[in-house]
């Protein structure tokens, strides 16, 4: 009797079809997600040497540093410059009034530190409008 010797071949697998349907999820996860980062706090920036002069200003709460840190919100002075105090102070004047533009002027020798305070603090409270005031200028003096 003669057997015949089979030889066992490997076993092949075909991973062409697999990788595509990986590349065409991936492509998919690619184009359906958005990559939009919202910020919490809408800051209005102006650009000094555009701003047209206004003649009628609307009821807003406007807050000023001065180069030592001394704080005034609608020319009222607060008691210190922590983060408690200004929260304070700007739910007192607001009220519950959260789209109430609120205008920050700081001198230029304001520490950086002072102005990020108050930008927090009015993001946390659910401020809408900020601006950041600057000062009119024609151009550099020749």
């Amino acid at each position: 009797m003669k057997l015949q010797h089979h030889t066992k071949e490997d076993p092949n697998v075909d991973l062409t079809s697999l990788i595509d349907v990986v590349f065409l999820l991936l492509i998919f996860f690619m184009v359906s997600t958005t990559f939009e980062r919202q910020a919490m706090l809408k800051v209005d920036l102006p650009e000094a040497s555009a701003v047209e002069d206004r003649t009628e200003i609307p009821d807003s709460l406007e807050l000023v540093i001065d180069a030592e840190g001394r704080m005034y919100l609608n020319d009222q002075r607060l008691i210190d410059s922590e983060e408690k105090t200004i929260r304070a102070a700007i739910q007192q004047a607001a009220g519950d009034n959260r789209e109430l533009p609120l205008i920050l002027r700081a001198d230029r020798e304001t520490a950086h530190h002072h102005v990020v305070t108050v930008m927090d603090v009015a993001a946390q409270l659910g401020f809408l409008n900020l601006s950041i005031a600057t000062d009119r200028s024609d151009g550099p003096a020749e």
